[in-house]
């Protein structure tokens, strides 16, 4: 072991095993260079000469070096001198694009106050734009000696040993991309389909996809992923973390790697793995590319960002970047300093009320906008970045300064609104600006389909845009982000699959994820040859499916959950770099789940032809003409309208109308917008059920659009019926119908 433990004045009191004096290293010479921008920016100098700009937020620390290396790992480094606002800053002549970097912070080892300097470990520039290497979190990656045998104190003991032989580097790049020939698609938001996908794990088994590219975001960029998406319909995608991450200690010492990506070290940097084309700078023109491919194929790019906490953990994780940049500065300390504070069970919070903090995270948003093309942003764990000093705050800095900021408040915002901590549950409470993940949604949809809600008032909400939550402040329906599924939980196939998790793979006992799962097995838990339990699976995923696409708000779909796709029951597969979590795509050529995929892309071409399915505000109930039609009407398996009572009594069947010529607005052109109108009936219940069709004002007739009794869905059944007569509507189904005079 190696270390220096320090006392509770920060004084230095044992050396252990203290490491060798290292030879001296080369130094190069540093001009003081400006404060702005932030990070590693090539430049030409004021004589002429090209090099490098380097500037550090390190406003506690008591001197900064930087840190270069040639493709062998030799080390020259360049002391910054120049010290602006807690800036410290140098330009350095004749470093160019692809140079490797990193930087060691000097101050005083004094955990007992939050001080956690230690220029042994080299540490990744916050603002770096592209990572070259991976985290291995060896001991000597630990700013305290890791395995000392003491562990409630261990963090308090120095660790001296060089880390950067183990740790990734920056690497400088030029940003000479001016996005002129991109057309972004500026999808409004009522119109969008939202597709949740892995940039590894969607094409990583794609069989038309080359080999070489399977897995990267050039796999993801290849004509034949970006078909599925056009031919689905969708017009977003929303990608897990591509921000570099590292991965957790725990996992790798299981064999295990974080597959997910909440977990990141890098802001700035597109995660290397994820690259076909290198690591030394050309990751971040193939993320360009990906996303102009997109692009031109008409599909918004959202990212799925986490800025509420870092790889680094708490006081017993590794030293990566900000513990050793600044620790006080960045991260939310306990009264007891040693200690971070952690609303988000990852270990560490970053702290966002400090400006450089904020900063940090709005030049990154704006990074990812202006010089990388994304689109928008679904911010995990949001509710803890809108923490003032200790409580979630709608007024919180955050907050504030995205509503203003001009390149912000102009993209899709996306907020998971709850974090862990006290008061975190934020459902329905963040700004207008915003729209929500609505979990109120997921549970209601589960629950009815599995006919476990005591009466259908939920679901006329969750239907309807969710008034209750959103119609407030100016919000629109769209606020809702509506959802059955997420990368975190069951799949669509394994929540009519399996009563319970089945995370054995994972190596914690089957303790790790949620138990609160809501779904049911129909019969039998996992696979099975049971021909009914089989077909009745098949149809219940049509009934979610076919209710999550005709409810109004934001439809998010999870890739794969249109074919069928089975994560074997784990319902926490952020550790299953695998089969589990890749895509499976001879799923789409299965005769069996084939009519699923032709179910989704049928409904999403239904929603983009009818305005009245992607309202752009709220239902008002009420009739807006003289024979009484209202733009929402609620009907009972009598075909009469529901009373107040009605809400209240137990049902497994509801009927919504929703009336195509009472849609508010006007078109571009300034006209009304008319539309087809619709009566969906959902019946839960396990028998059939006779549905009177709504008589004269509603309709004269109705034409079967959307049948899910029926295992074809490749085109609607050309089936009318009169009104005013009873339908049958087997048992746990859909039946969406269209009025006609």
């Amino acid at each position: 072991m190696a270390g220096e433990r320090a006392t509770g004045d920060g004084l230095p009191a044992v050396v252990v095993n203290g490491a060798r004096p290292a030879p001296p290293v080369p130094t190069v010479p540093v001009r003081p260079g400006r404060p702005t921008p932030l990070g590693a920016r090539f430049r030409t100098g004021p004589d002429g000469v090209a090099g490098t700009n380097f500037a550090l937020w390190a406003g506690g620390a008591e001197g900064v070096e930087l840190c270069l290396f040639d493709e062998h790992g030799r080390e020259n480094r360049a002391r910054l001198t120049e010290l602006t606002h807690g800036i410290w800053h140098g330009f350095v002549p004749g470093v160019m694009p692809g140079q490797r970097y990193g930087y060691r912070v000097h101050g005083r080892w004094d955990p007992w106050t939050g001080g956690r300097w230690n220029p042994a470990k080299l540490l990744l520039d916050p603002y770096a734009r592209a990572v070259d290497g991976d985290f291995a979190l060896p001991p000597e990656v630990y700013g305290h000696v890791r395995d000392w045998p003491e562990q409630h104190v261990a963090d308090t003991v120095r660790d001296d040993r060089d880390s950067a032989p183990y740790v990734p580097k920056g690497v400088v790049v030029h940003d000479d991309d001016d996005w002129a020939d991109d057309r972004r698609p500026k999808t409004p938001w009522a119109d969008s389909v939202i597709y949740e996908l892995h940039v590894r794990g969607f094409t990583k088994r794609h069989p038309d996809v080359p080999e070489e590219l399977r897995g990267t975001y050039a796999g993801l960029a290849h004509p034949a992923a970006i078909e599925h998406l056009v031919r689905l319909g969708v017009t977003a995608v929303e990608l897990l973390p591509v921000h570099q991450f590292a991965h957790e200690d725990h996992l790798l010492r299981r064999g295990l790697r974080n597959y997910w990506g909440y977990n990141s070290i890098g802001y700035f940097a597109p995660h290397a793995a994820y690259a076909a084309s290198g690591t030394a700078g050309q990751q971040v023109g193939e993320f360009k590319r990906m996303v102009r491919a997109l692009h031109a194929a008409g599909i918004e790019v959202i990212l799925d960002v986490v800025y509420n906490h870092t790889a680094e953990a708490g006081e017993l994780g590794p030293t990566l970047s900000l513990k050793g940049v600044d620790n006080r500065g960045y991260y939310r300390l306990q009264p007891d300093a040693r200690r971070y504070a952690d609303y988000t069970g990852c270990g560490n919070t970053l702290h966002v009320v400090q400006p450089h903090v904020l900063r940090l995270i709005t030049d990154s948003l704006r990074y990812w906008v202006t010089e990388m093309g994304v689109d928008g942003f679904r911010f995990d764990l949001a509710a803890a970045l809108a923490r003032s000093m200790h409580d979630v705050d709608m007024l919180s800095p955050f907050l504030a300064v995205i509503a203003q900021d001009p390149v912000l408040r102009r993209v899709k915002l996306i907020a998971e609104p709850w974090d862990v901590g006290s008061g975190g549950y934020q459902v329905g409470a963040f700004p207008p600006l915003w729209t929500e993940w609505n979990d109120r949604y997921r549970d209601a949809v589960r629950d009815f389909w599995r006919h476990a809600l005591p009466d259908v008032r939920e679901m006329g909400y969750r239907l309807s845009g969710s008034s209750d939550l959103y119609a407030w402040g100016g919000r629109r329906p769209y606020a809702s982000v509506n959802f059955v599924t997420a990368h975190d939980g069951f799949t669509l196939r394994d929540l009519v699959s399996y009563d319970r998790k089945h995370n054995e793979a994972n190596g914690e006992g089957n303790r790790d994820g949620t138990d609160d799962n809501r779904s049911w097995n129909c019969g039998a838990e996992g696979e099975t040859d049971d021909g009914d339990v089989r077909a009745l699976r098949r149809r219940q995923l049509r009934n979610l499916l076919t209710t999550l696409l005709l409810s109004t708000g934001v439809p998010m779909l999870v890739a794969g959950d249109e074919m069928g796709r089975t994560q074997r029951g784990n319902n926490n597969a952020y550790c299953q770099d695998n089969e589990t979590g890749w895509l499976d795509w001879s799923l789409r050529d299965d005769p069996e789940w084939r009519p699923l995929t032709a179910l989704a892309s049928r409904l999403i071409a239904l929603r983009h032809r009818h305005p009245v399915l992607r309202r752009r505000s709220f239902f008002s109930g009420r009739a807006h003409s003289a024979d009484g039609l209202r733009d929402l009407a609620w009907f009972t398996p009598h075909g009469r309208e529901m009373t107040e009572g009605d809400w209240y009594a137990p049902a497994a069947t509801l009927g919504m109308y929703l009336s195509g010529r009472d849609i508010p607005g006007r078109d571009e052109q300034g006209a009304p917008v008319l539309d087809d109108s619709f009566l969906a009936v959902l019946h839960a219940g396990a028998d059939p059920v006779d549905f009177v069709l709504p008589g004269p004002p509603w309709a004269g007739r109705y034409e079967v659009v959307v049948d899910t009794a029926r295992e074809e869905q490749d085109r609607a059944p050309a089936v009318v019926h009169r009104a005013g007569v009873p339908v049958t509507v087997p048992g746990r189904s859909v039946l969406l119908l269209r009025v006609l005079p």
